[in-house]
């Protein structure tokens, strides 16, 4: 297992300085006037200013070229460009990395790129909030406390980290590896709509970091009637987070299920704008030995799914410390996946990757109870001299 420690970054900031990074042009326009720009202007300044933070990745206002050097004096009195504090980042020997952004303080959240396999490319799995409220029993993130959602910026704020450090900017860099954003991080995105739908504002913006809404996949745990607005506020892919057949098993594994059924769950996919062969809508299926994984079980999805154009991704549960499941044997869930390829879904069987470094799905908790730098080092210089390493 290789850890590499970013510990380097500092909250520290002169009294009353904002970021700007990330920041959605409606609110950096408003900031704009508040300095006392007339609208016009402002506006102006704001794409400029997006344009070399979002799209060029700049960290300061000095080489803003086409702004004048007044100006540019002005806002670095005012503002920053700085990313959020990285509380922690490590690098799993399979090449998935994890961030721990701290927010402010006590609010922290993760975000993972995972490195695609046997094609160009890769995707950054982003928090919507910080703790969840949904309890799903499965899910590591699913036992700590809501504590607050996110902003559209503090959203935003997680690619541009991740471009930072794969060193991807401009956003016409060819050749990217980080090619495709998923809303699988912590939380439940329909909680946090609006802030969820101004990040993709920005996230997608050409003119910014350049990611197009058919690369942005937002999953959700089946707030039904926020779905169909999902889909017309953002032309995201959908994605939904089912792992049972049955209302009584999913009431127990998802327990919004209990507001919000089966069958008012798929009513509202099925009224999902611009779904279609070529917009499929994925679902995501963790295999819990003895719990979801039967064959019978397999035939009442395919019965689930009929008329819904989909895929079936199917998840080997991650283990993570007082989880009460296992995962499903290997056998077990190749037999589940064969039976749902026969009926005509693709159903592939997710890789688990970066298991070893608690960034694999399910895994994602950000409980400020963290080992000290010294202890991680120590963790890494033996995990180094391992026979295993």
């Amino acid at each position: 297992m290789t850890i590499t420690l970013d510990l380097s970054r500092k909250p520290d900031q002169p009294q009353g300085q904002r970021s700007l990074a990330g920041m959605p042009l409606p609110a950096l326009k408003a900031e704009l006037e508040a300095m006392g720009l007339d609208p016009k202007k402002a506006s102006m300044r704001a794409k400029q200013i997006s344009r070399w933070s979002q799209y060029f990745g700049a960290t300061s206002f000095e080489g803003m070229t086409d702004i004048g050097k007044e100006l540019r004096a002005e806002l670095a009195a005012r503002f920053t460009l700085d990313r959020p504090e990285i509380a922690d980042h490590q690098v799993s020997k399979d090449g998935t990395q994890k961030w721990l952004s701290r927010f402010q303080p006590g609010v922290e959240g993760e975000s993972v790129y995972i490195p695609s396999v046997g094609m160009d490319g890769g995707a950054l799995c982003v928090s919507s909030q910080v703790g969840c409220t949904l309890n799903c029993t499965f899910c590591h993130t699913g036992t700590q406390a809501l504590v607050r959602n996110l902003t559209a910026q503090e959203i935003t704020a997680q690619v541009m980290i991740a471009r930072d450090a794969l060193n991807e900017w401009p956003s016409s860099i060819e050749a990217r590896n980080l090619t495709n954003i998923v809303f699988m991080g912590m939380g439940e995105p329909l909680y946090n709509l609006d802030n969820v739908a101004a990040a993709i504002d920005t996230i997608s913006d050409g003119d910014g970091i350049s990611i197009g809404r058919r690369r942005i996949t937002v999953s959700t745990a089946g707030v039904a009637p926020k779905i169909p607005e999902l889909g017309e506020r953002t032309n995201a892919m959908l994605a939904i987070s089912l792992h049972a057949t049955n209302d009584d098993l999913r009431n127990e594994l998802v327990p919004i299920n209990r507001k919000y059924d089966l069958q008012m769950l798929f009513e509202a996919i099925r009224a999902y704008p611009g779904s279609g062969n070529s917009r499929r809508v994925t679902f995501e299926y963790v295999m819990l030995k003895g719990i979801n994984d039967t064959q019978a079980e397999a035939r009442e999805l395919v019965r689930l799914l009929k008329g819904v154009p989909a895929k079936i991704n199917l998840i080997p549960f991650n283990p993570w410390p007082g989880s009460p499941y296992e995962c499903s044997d290997w056998e077990t869930i190749e037999a589940f996946a064969e039976i749902v390829n026969r009926a005509g879904y693709a159903s592939p069987i997710r890789t688990p990757r970066g298991r070893d470094i608690d960034a694999a799905c399910g895994q994602l908790r950000s409980e400020s109870v963290k080992k000290s730098a010294a202890e991680k080092r120590r963790e890494a210089l033996e995990a180094a001299a391992s026979p295993e390493a």
